[in-house]
């Protein structure tokens, strides 16, 4: 019985074809609210040739798209590695058999994850900005990597905890028979397997963190939306420029989901591929 089958009864015909009918509905709203939207931007002239033109000269890319997304990029490259790095550390400390290490660590992500990022970025913007510790100019590009590490790394602590805990309790088992401590079976089994269980969410998270770096621009950080938004006051064109910074976050966002689906089948493949030879190298270490 799967667990599917615990929770809840599956539907009988009855019932799918009322869910059927009520997708078919939702979606047919959907489509005729993007319909709607559409034809009253249509009416206001915004799909003109000329809201558009912009976009075929070189100038919009040099000085405008371009320096943009590089600056998107930067502060999400960086808070994904700061993340990641936060986020093991706080998620191991979370799985700690010492309590104080493991109530610290729990306190802290548990307040990090109810913060709101946006409210940590105008924080430390304005603390980096009013203690003069950093220059002008780089207190936006540090307050965004902050405030995107903390939240970020505290939501990739609590996967690492729930992916730990949801390992076979045998991986401890075997790591411990063949001599390991509980915190080298942790480092050296446990937290590994894990990372590969919660690769998907892991690099949906990544998602996360590149669409929340747009929030940069309330705090004057030069990333893709403040550019397009200076390219469309300046064209006139604020809603065309706008499409255009959506359709880059959502191809962007889209390669990364790509990935972390063929990276989950490529790991899920050769974890199964070896199992038997793994099993004889745990055998094998038990045994001496």
């Amino acid at each position: 019985m799967s667990a599917q089958q615990v929770l809840f009864d599956a539907p009988g015909p009855r019932a799918r074809r009322i869910i059927l009918i009520g997708n078919i509905i939702g979606v047919l709203i959907v489509l005729a609210i993007v319909a709607w939207i559409i034809s009253a931007l249509a009416d206001k002239g915004q799909f003109a040739g000329s809201m558009w033109a912009p976009f075929l000269e070189s100038r919009t890319w040099e000085f405008f798209i371009l320096p943009g997304l590089l600056n998107t990029l930067k502060a999400a490259g960086i808070s994904i590695v700061t993340s990641v790095l936060f986020g093991l550390v706080f998620g191991v400390g979370r799985l700690s058999h010492s309590a104080p290490i493991r109530w610290a660590a729990g306190v802290v992500v548990e307040f990090l994850r109810a913060v709101p990022v946006l409210l940590m970025m105008i924080f430390f913007w304005l603390a980096l900005g009013s203690s003069g510790s950093v220059k002008p100019q780089d207190a936006p590009l540090i307050a965004v990597v902050v405030a995107l590490t903390l939240y970020n790394g505290s939501v990739i602590a609590e996967l690492v905890r729930s992916g730990v805990h949801g390992l076979p309790k045998g991986q401890r088992e075997a790591g411990m028979a063949i001599g390991l401590t509980r915190n080298q079976s942790l480092r050296n089994v446990e937290v590994p397997q894990a990372l590969i269980a919660m690769l998907p969410a892991l690099i949906s998270q990544f998602v996360v963190i590149l669409k929340d770096s747009a929030l940069g621009f309330i705090i004057t950080y030069p990333e893709l939306l403040q550019y397009t938004r200076r390219l469309g006051v300046g064209e006139g064109n604020v809603i065309p420029s706008l499409f255009v910074a959506a359709a880059i976050f959502i191809i962007i966002n889209f390669a990364l989901s790509t990935l972390a689906t063929r990276l989950s089948v490529l790991l899920s493949f050769r974890t199964k591929a070896k199992p038997a030879a793994k099993g004889s190298i745990v055998m094998d270490a038990a045994s001496t």
